[in-house]
């Protein structure tokens, strides 16, 4: 099942309980505008070289659109039309006066300099700089892209339409980024995770957390969580899992990360070095945590996941079929339209600064993000309770009723 399709499907699901009419689903669902553009860069050996790049901006009823910016070997027209849906919905959860958009281009960074990174990036702007901005559709970063990537996005964007730092958020704090915008999916992540677990009358300190990826949101994830005292007992990268029955020592796994060239945790002594899919198999963890790439949950292995409860840092990381067995086996799944939404929350904060050109502490922006997350939490789990759904329908529920009425009091539907 494509990415798109999978997401239509969850839709579906909050829309029938929604009694949302045939006609009204389509116009929701559809994306606004999808954009698909050739760029081309000269490599550092003087070879032309040519990338596909996407825009999808699927909805932009409650505000601007925002979604993030991918470099990806698998990003398609699909994929970014099913993560634009995704990040409408997400802001909606959240509450935030945001549409959702998505993007990115189809390209392996790792095969790229730099400078090639540099270049590409300018030429991407060069040809969407026009659909984009501070009150249209705001990017962020997104696998494969950071704070430097945005940094060079805003620039080349400045060079058309003048000095806006608005226009684009997860930039470097020196350049107007938000303090504790890096942190922000982790964090969020983490709060919502002990405050499930608490809600299901479980011990932080006897509850085996499981981390599948262990870049950015995976590691800030794992320190918070370890900082609430649950045991981490394994993580895992492309360079396999790393599993430690009484816990995990995350602080070392933390310092090997940051040693290694390329960030990995290839080497690491302090655990048992197994199989990358042998995560997913793990007998000792109670929370599996999927905070890497979509469609890592299916049909094929939902069966062998011992896990009781699921988090989705990742987006889309659960197809249908899979989550209708987690579901039936009764297994609590926390939706990524609501637990990986720290991300754009702080990213909206970032934009309200550079708005209001005044910058904000990292306290202050935590204690929002708490906030935030916690209110959406409780929406969440009182919808679920009232209409007896699971969790990720009721957060589809809720986002897309927000929506919904947006549209109609606009007189669009």
């Amino acid at each position: 099942m494509k990415a798109f399709e999978a997401t239509r499907y969850f839709f579906n699901e909050a829309a029938d309980q929604l009694d949302i009419s045939e006609e009204l689903r389509e116009l929701l669902l559809m994306p606004d505008r999808e954009i698909q553009v050739q760029v081309t860069i000269r490599r550092d050996d003087g070879k032309l070289a040519n990338f596909v790049g996407f825009r999808v901006q699927h909805d932009h009823v409650r505000g601007p659109m925002k979604g993030g910016l991918r470099y990806h070997q698998e990003v398609d027209l699909d994929e970014s039309r099913a993560l634009a849906s995704l990040m409408t919905w997400k802001t909606a959860v959240v509450n935030l006066p945001y549409g959702g958009a998505k993007g990115g281009i189809g390209v392996d960074p790792a095969q790229l300099s730099k400078n090639e990174i540099e270049r590409l990036t300018r030429a991407f702007v060069d040809q969407i700089h026009d659909i984009v901005g501070p009150d249209t559709d705001i990017p962020a970063p997104d696998m494969g892209t950071d704070h430097q990537v945005m940094s060079w996005f805003r620039n080349q964007w400045e060079k058309y339409h003048g000095f806006n730092p608005a226009v684009i958020t997860g930039k470097p704090v020196e350049e107007y980024g938000a303090k504790g915008r890096e942190e922000a999916t982790g964090r969020g992540v983490g709060t919502l995770t002990q405050k499930l677990i608490k809600r299901l009358g479980m011990a932080p300190e006897k509850t085996r957390i499981a981390i599948q990826g262990f870049g950015n949101v995976g590691s800030h994830a794992a320190k918070f969580l370890h900082e609430g005292q649950f045991p981490i007992v394994a993580v895992s990268d492309i360079t396999g899992t790393y599993f430690n029955e009484e816990g995990l020592n995350l602080p070392k796994l933390l310092r090997h990360k940051l040693a290694h060239p390329k960030g990995l945790l290839e080497g690491f002594d302090g655990a048992e070095h197994l199989p990358l899919d042998a995560l997913m198999k793990l007998e000792h963890m109670d929370v599996l945590i999927p905070a890497a790439l979509g469609g890592v949950i299916t049909e094929k292995n939902a069966d062998a996941i011992k896990a009781t409860v699921i988090v989705e840092a990742a987006n889309g990381p659960t197809n249908p079929a899979a989550d209708k067995i987690l579901n039936e086996r009764g297994v609590t799944i926390l939706p990524d339209i609501l637990a990986n939404a720290g991300g754009v929350t702080v990213s909206y904060f970032e934009w309200v600064q550079n708005r209001q050109h005044y910058r904000w502490s990292l306290d202050r922006v935590r204690q929002e993000l708490d906030h935030t997350m916690n209110e959406a939490f409780e929406d969440v789990w009182q919808m679920s309770a009232q209409h007896d759904v699971s969790l990720r329908t009721a957060a589809y529920m809720i986002g897309i009723s927000r929506v919904k009425r947006a549209t109609e009091l606009a007189g669009n539907a």
